[in-house]
């Protein structure tokens, strides 16, 4: 289960806590990246792999703190080839989050294991 295939989402948690965007707009904008990197690598054979088994999906959404940070590790991905998803959000035209396309995990464990899970309380 160590290497199975996984769509990683990185999401900016100050979105939420410090630009005030609610909960269905952060929601929206991982579905945004998420299905903009699936159609970007449709014909791809892990990305196809991970299609024919709906039922057993698996992403991983991660918090960055800030459009710095995820501009950063969009930068790194593209400087290591791995396919992404960068998703700007319009007319706005700012980073919101972004979408590796399915990787088995330990192909990509390196770029993504420093952040953790997106866990953004609601509570205030």
């Amino acid at each position: 289960m160590s290497n199975s295939i996984v769509q990683y989402v990185l999401l900016r948690s100050d979105l939420l806590k410090d630009l005030g965007w609610s909960v269905g707009a952060l929601v929206a904008q991982a579905c945004h990246a998420s299905t903009a990197a699936l159609h970007l690598y449709k014909d791809d054979e892990v990305t196809l792999e991970y299609l024919n088994n709906l039922d057993n999906m698996h992403k991983v959404v991660l918090e960055v703190p800030n459009e710095e940070s995820l501009k950063k590790v969009a930068e790194k991905l593209k400087e290591n080839s791995i396919a992404h998803k960068l998703w700007i959000e319009q007319p706005e035209n700012v980073a919101t989050c972004l979408a590796l396309k399915p990787y088995p995990k330990d192909e990509v464990k390196k770029f993504v294991g420093k952040f953790k899970l997106y866990k953004t309380t609601l509570a205030s």
